[in-house]
Order: C-alpha cells, then structure tokens, then sequence
C-alpha cells in the first residue's frame, strides 16, 4: 500500500495556475494571438471543470471489486467524491446539454457510464456536433465491434481536438471499462471545443482509486 501526501486545496490551486496549458502556444500575428487567448480561455473554464488532485481518504472497496484476473486492473471513484455538489452538477449540466442536442434522435441520456461505453451515444452526439455521418456501424453487440467502433470515433474526436492541443485523458479501454473520469474528460473537451452554450461548475475534484493484482498481492491506490 502506498500513500499520498495531503495538498491543501490552496497549493492544489495555485499549481494549477501554474501548469502550461495544455492547448498549447499559439502565437505568430495580432489574430492567432487573439484565437489563442479566446483558446486558453476555453482551456482554463475546462481544466477547472474537472481535476483530480491527490488526497487519502478511507474507502470501501466491495470484494467483487478485488476479483480481478492476473494483471487486471480496476478504476473507481471514490462514493464520496460522487456525493460532491459540484460532481452533480456537472454530471447534470452535461447530461441536459448532451440530451438537447439529440433531442431530434430521439435519444435520452440517464447514466454517462451506461450510456457511452458501447460508443452508440458518443456516435451520434458527435455526429450532430460536426454536422457529419461517421463511417461507423449503427449498432454493435460484440465486445470487439464495440470497441473498434469507439477506436474509430475516438479517432475523429482526436482529429478535432489536436489543431487546438487538448490533452487525450481518454481511450478505448477506459470509456468501454466505463471509466466515468475518463468519460468526463471526454465530454468536457467536447464542450469546450464545439462551443456548448454551457457554464460547468468551476473545480470539480474527484478521487480515484485503482485496485490492481500484481501476482498474489492486491495493491490499491489514490490518483491525480
């Protein structure tokens, strides 16, 4: 078992005022200097909609969540963090936001984890927020379908988000795990990218703990 050292949530914030933006430098002429103040804006209302900064805390963990195979490993927020207000609201604010756009389709999002793992949901929403068909299969069943469908959605998400420099905080194995972290990530660089007419929660934080098997031990641990 590892610990981690307590940041207060002053130290965790001026660092975070520190940190370079993870959409990058842009510079050059008088109107790239101006996209990439408006850029670094969107930058800094996404970064504060979610961030994971390191604190212990006692956490119960079920033991089905310790049956895991060789190697496996296994994510979880922690219930406390889930109780958060500002955890709620953003859950709530993406949740409407993401249910008037797909409105037309006819689609009700109730859960993140549910909802997006299979990449059906993520399909459309991001069809309608380019205004394009992805070459994608409607419906998959299979694990593997599901999941090169997603690779595939993943990638034209990334295609949208790399000229402006977001980080890539997600995958296919941790949206298809139902990684809501991950997820949340995910959505929230959607939002920002595409302009969601939107205001999320300022400094969300959640505390991760990942279970692992490393031969015949059990090791478990906080993140960010």
């Amino acid at each position: 078992m590892s610990a981690t050292p307590v940041r207060s949530p002053t130290l965790q914030r001026n660092k975070m005022k520190k940190d370079e933006s993870f959409l990058g430098k842009l510079g050059g002429t008088l109107v790239r200097k101006k996209k990439a103040k408006e850029v670094s804006d969107l930058q800094d209302e996404g970064r504060n909609a979610i961030n994971a900064p390191m604190s212990p805390s006692t956490i119960d963990i079920h033991p089905e969540d310790t049956l895991l195979e060789e190697n496996e490993e296994r994510t979880m927020i922690d219930p406390n963090s889930k109780e958060e207000a500002k955890f709620k609201e953003l859950i709530k604010v993406l949740i409407d936001w993401i249910n008037e756009v797909l409105v037309e389709e006819r689609i009700i999002v109730k859960n993140l984890e549910e909802d997006f793992y299979d990449g059906q949901v993520l399909q459309k929403l991001l069809e309608k927020l380019a205004g394009r068909k992805l070459n994608v299969a409607e419906v998959t069943q299979s694990e593997i379908g599901q999941k090169q469908k997603l690779q595939t959605i993943l990638d034209d998400v990334q295609e949208f988000l790399r000229p402006q420099g977001w980080a890539i905080r997600w995958n296919v194995d941790s949206i298809h795990g139902k990684n809501l972290v991950a997820i949340l990530h995910l959505l929230v660089a959607l939002a920002m990218h595409f302009r969601a007419p939107i205001r999320l929660p300022e400094h969300v934080s959640v505390q991760v703990v990942v279970v692992k098997v490393s031969q015949t031990w059990i090791t478990w641990y906080t993140l960010y």
